[in-house]
């Protein structure tokens, strides 16, 4: 059976309730507690690293996968919506919509499994979940949540392989509520461990939290991949 009390929950366990109240009703977003989060707000900032990593962050844009664009007061909405996949998984989804200048929307686009075998959240990257990285998650002092990416595997049809860390990057989430403004406050920030910045972002964001417990498809990907 499978088991649908919440991907994030599962994976902080007895930590979840350490969590900002705020954050806690964030990421209890689950098919049992039957509803969805969408976030509106602005990146105060986006910013990528030196002239060689727009080629790569362009090819990944195809996918939905960061983009080369960045700036400053960038509109965007972030979708979290929860359903069974089509291999009966609890998923959740993580589509960011930015509308980086007039007349370019980029999207980023994840869904985010717990796997069993891995002990962790695996999140798929792009329209066709040919990346998976897992994650690791972890609450501060004052209640943000922290995440860090660790190993990243690339999935197409037969092939299958870890990619190696001098080829991919890691990273780094912190998120955390402002209570005196009352806005979600995100910072995320990828690294090569060579090369040093690939992409990041901060912004601030309310939040609504619509009732369902299924996805729309458009916050879904076109190809879902079995292996975690």
């Amino acid at each position: 059976m499978t088991r649908t009390e919440g991907v994030f929950r599962r994976a902080l366990g007895e930590e979840f309730v350490r969590l900002h109240p705020q954050l806690q009703r964030r990421f209890g977003v689950g098919v049992s507690a039957g509803y969805g989060c969408i976030g509106h707000g602005v990146m105060t900032q986006v910013r990528r690293g030196p002239w060689w990593t727009v080629p790569f962050l362009a090819l990944g844009s195809v996918r939905n996968i960061m983009f080369p664009e960045k700036g400053r007061g960038i509109p965007f909405r972030i979708d979290n919506h929860p359903y069974l996949d089509s291999f009966g998984r609890e998923t959740v989804t993580f589509a960011r919509t930015m509308h980086v200048r007039q007349g370019r929307r980029r999207r980023f686009d994840a869904t985010m499994i717990y796997s069993e075998a891995r002990g962790r959240i695996v999140d798929y990257l792009g329209t066709h979940q040919h990346l998976a990285v897992e994650l690791d998650l972890s609450v501060s002092d004052d209640g943000a949540l922290q995440l860090v990416s660790g190993a990243q595997r690339f999935y197409e049809g037969p092939i299958a392989f870890r990619v190696p860390s001098l080829l991919s990057g890691r990273a780094y989430l912190t998120e955390y509520f402002d209570d005196e403004r009352e806005l979600f406050v995100i910072d995320l920030e990828v690294r090569n461990c060579v090369f040093g910045l690939l992409f990041g972002y901060r912004g601030e964001f309310t939040c609504e939290f619509p009732q369902g417990k299924d996805a729309p498809e458009t916050a879904k990907p076109y190809r879902e991949e079995r292996r975690d």
